[in-house]
This record gives structure tokens, sequence and C-alpha cells, in this order.
């Protein structure tokens, strides 16, 4: 038996129960693992990537940009590794784009886990008499998924000014052997050229996403909940409410040299919420982002988002952020890239996030 982790899992075992007892109600932050964001260039660049993406992970932030990859009639893969607090919770996402028969249409794939695992089920501690029995403790994971289905095509190829994409997604979110939602959405994304400048907009959610959620408890495991003061949870529907993302980029070119900032604009729909800009029901946060790189061979990035207004110990207002770097290269049909970030708390919660990315492009005749 494992006991040294037992005080910090318990902790996440308390965070779940109270998620059931507010499923109902507190639906302003739902899916929000989706949110977290894939690809160790969008964690470097602060999450700033609406306009700028341009490879399988695009079929995330915004399907349109798989439409502008530069990979005529070749595929992509990627995948990536990230984990949070302290390595508690553990984010995994893998992804493929393929072309169609015209090189300008591509279909994608994309698949994420965030889940923490090898969390004690204490419901069953307790003997009938009052004593305790850790002989009877039984693991659990809390986990959600994700499943994405694009589509993106390219208008006016000569000149690529216009593409347009589209996801269909399936959630899948389960805790242990007690709860499991199925939810289903779909979003949908443009880029535009004007000029040396892209804009990018991706309506998320944008035909509001349903989880239903269903609970499964045995007779003692509600007993054990009421006799804890824990509200036991019913069936319900969960709400996850449209956002409107909107970017803008260019790239400048200085000798081998180059540089690209990107700035997005998040509104979000579901009320008001410590946002940059707060206001009901719609708030607005912005995402600002760096990319710096060398011959499109090396590359280095920077970048906030997640603005918050937080008190200080001496009862003062000041405005938080959650600030990240990176740093990525790629050799031939590889790019490897790195991000350390955080979750904009102010406990400090840095991580590691690792991507990597793979060309597959058709022999030549």
């Amino acid at each position: 038996m494992k006991y040294i982790h037992l005080p910090a899992r318990l902790k996440l075992l308390l965070l779940a129960w109270s998620c059931f007892a507010g499923l109902v109600q507190a639906q302003k932050y739902s899916n929000e693992f989706l949110s977290i964001g894939v690809g160790a260039r969008a964690q470097g660049m602060g999450l700033a990537v609406i306009a700028s993406g341009a490879d399988v992970t695009s079929g995330v932030w915004n399907p349109a940009g798989l439409a502008a990859m530069e990979l005529p009639s070749g595929f992509q893969l990627g995948a990536m590794h990230s984990e949070w607090f302290g390595g508690v919770g553990k984010f995994d996402y893998a992804g493929v784009v393929l072309p169609l028969a015209s090189n300008h249409r591509r279909l994608g794939l994309s698949l994420i886990r965030f889940g923490i695992d090898q969390i004690p089920n204490t419901l069953t501690l307790y003997e009938s008499d009052g004593t305790i029995n850790y002989d009877n403790l039984r693991e659990f994971s809390a986990a959600d998924y994700a499943v994405l289905f694009s589509y993106a095509q390219l208008f006016n190829p000569t000149s690529g000014k216009l593409a347009v994409g589209g996801n269909l997604k399936i959630v899948h979110r389960r805790i242990g052997p007690f709860a499991t939602s199925w939810g289903f959405g779909a979003d949908a994304g443009l880029l535009y050229k004007v000029g040396e400048w892209r804009v990018g907009v991706l309506a998320r959610d944008i035909t509001t996403t349903f989880n239903a959620w269903s609970f499964q408890f045995t007779d003692q495991e509600k007993q054990v909940l009421e006799l804890t003061n824990n509200e036991i949870p019913i069936n319900s529907v969960e709400i996850t409410r449209p956002q409107l993302i909107a970017g803008i980029t260019s790239r400048f070119v200085w000798k081998n040299l180059g540089i690209a900032p990107e700035i997005d604009l998040i509104a979000t729909t579901d009320g008001r919420r410590n946002a940059l800009i707060s206001g009901n029901p719609f708030s607005i946060d912005p995402a600002i982002g760096l990319e710096l790189d060398y011959k499109r061979f090396l590359f280095l990035r920077g970048g906030t988002s997640q603005f918050q207004r937080e008190r200080d110990f001496g009862g003062e207002e000041i405005l938080s952020a959650r600030p990240s770097i990176g740093a990525g290269v790629k050799v031939g049909a590889l790019r490897l890239d790195y991000a350390f970030t955080d979750l904009g708390s102010r406990q400090n919660t840095f991580s590691h996030v690792i991507s990597v990315l793979l060309d597959f492009r058709p022999r030549k005749e």
C-alpha cells in the first residue's frame, strides 16, 4: 500500500466531491481542460496562436490553420506531454492531419486527455464499527477526454488569402466509478491575409456544448456521503457557452532573423469573469505572444495571458498573469518544442511542456 501521498490525494478527492455538488450551478468554467492548450509552441507564446498557428495543433486552436500548412501532399503527426500541480495532473495530446485529393483541403484528428490518477477512494475507509481499515482503500482516476474531427479548406490558392475550418468534438469525462459524462460540440474558424498581416477568428463551442452527467453510488457510499455532510449529486446537464477569439500576427524579417508578434482577444459569453475587461455577460481577456527565429531553424518564444485582478497580503489590488517562455528547433522533418509556464496562479504551479511534430512528405519521382 502507498501511504506517503495520501494527504495530497485526499485533497484532490475533496475537490472531486465539490465538483459533484456544483455541477448544476457552476457551469462557467465547464470543459476548461480544453483551454489549457496543446503544443509547446502555443504554451511558450502565452496561448496567442489563433492567427499564426499552421500545423497539426491547429486542429485544436483554429482548424482553419490546417489549410495554411506549408506541407503539400504530405501529412503531419504531433504529440505533447505535460504535467501540472507538481506532476499530479497529466496532460497528453496526439494529432494527425491528412491532405485530401486536393492539396487545398485537409482533415485532422486530435486526441486529448487530462487526468489525475491514483486518487484513493476513502468512502470505503471505515468499517461498520467506525474503525479505519487502510486495506479497504482503492484507487481511481479522474480524467477528461476529447476527440476533435477537423476539416479545413483554402480558398483562392494562388493568393492564399482565405482559409476556413471547423471541428466536431466529442468530450468524455469520468471520475472513477462514480460519475461519467458525454458531451458534443462544434467550433468554426477562419484565417485571412491582409498584406503581410494575418487575421484569425475562432468561434469555440459555437453550438453550445452540452455534457450530460450520470452518477453511480452504492447504498453504502451514499450513506457515507450523508454522514459526512456531502451532497449526493443527481444526473444533470453541464453547459459550455460559446467563446469568440480573434487574433492578428505578422512576421518581420531582417537578414536571417525573423520576429513574429501576435495578440489575441478572448471574449467569453458566460457572465462576469475575473478578466482584464470584466462584464456581464461578456468578458474579454488578451493573450500576447512573441516568436523569434533564426532561419526558421531555431526559435525563442515568450508570452503572457490570463490577466486577473487579485489582492495581496496588504489588501491592495494587483494584476497577475500567466507568463511563459519557450524554445524550439526544426531539423528536416522534425520539430521539437519546449515551454515553461504555469497556470497563472500565485502558487507558482510551473510546468514543463514538451511537444514534437513530424512531417511525412511523398517521395519525389
